[in-house]
């Protein structure tokens, strides 16, 4: 497959255990955008190790430095979009699918109440912690990427080929019909 396929939703969605599916199915590279931006917040002085790395404290305040200094979400995204382009790719990304103008783009939706599920579990945290940490991130990454790039994070679904409701869908289930949904757009 020469197409690159972008995977993009609010956090704590299923987005990484999607994009990996896909991967291995269509035998592709994948690559998360997250762990990218982690590389480059750990060049910058932050221990961005481990998988929650995003909902800890350290996390939050790159969080907050990214929206006094936009370029480190330039740098990434222009990244990105040349990895992506180059084909074979399956990536994960808030921001690539407005940026990009070939490929397969997809939008896992979820309420937020089942995102709060999902990092509850992943992340064996209270529901409440899980709730404001999802919270806060949606809402801040909507405010940095209107800022960034004029484009409504969450709402303008526009650019996407097909848009998946994950909230009755077990993890499997939503890659079986990602899955579906990819070999109908090649």
């Amino acid at each position: 497959m020469t197409k690159s396929i972008v995977i993009s939703g609010p956090p704590a969605v299923g987005k990484t255990t999607v994009a990996k599916g896909l991967a291995e199915e269509f035998q592709l590279q994948y690559l998360s955008g997250g762990d990218v931006l982690k590389e480059m917040a750990s060049g910058h002085g932050f221990d961005s190790s481990g998988d929650d790395w995003w909902d800890t404290e350290d996390g939050m305040k790159f969080l907050n430095q990214r929206e006094q200094n936009s370029e480190f979400d330039k740098k990434l995204d222009k990244k990105l979009i040349a990895l992506f382009e180059k084909g074979g790719m399956v990536i994960t990304s808030y921001t690539l699918p407005w940026l990009i103008q070939d490929g397969i783009r997809i939008w896992l939706e979820g309420s937020h109440e089942s995102s709060t599920k999902r990092m509850q579990s992943r992340d064996s945290m209270s529901s409440e912690d899980a709730y404001e940490i999802t919270k806060e991130r949606f809402d801040k990454n909507k405010a940095l990427y209107k800022k960034i790039y004029n484009f409504d994070f969450g709402e303008d679904k526009s650019v996407f080929d097909v848009i998946i409701n994950t909230d009755h869908l077990t993890a499997q289930q939503v890659i079986d019909v990602t899955k579906e949904t990819v070999r109908k757009l090649l």
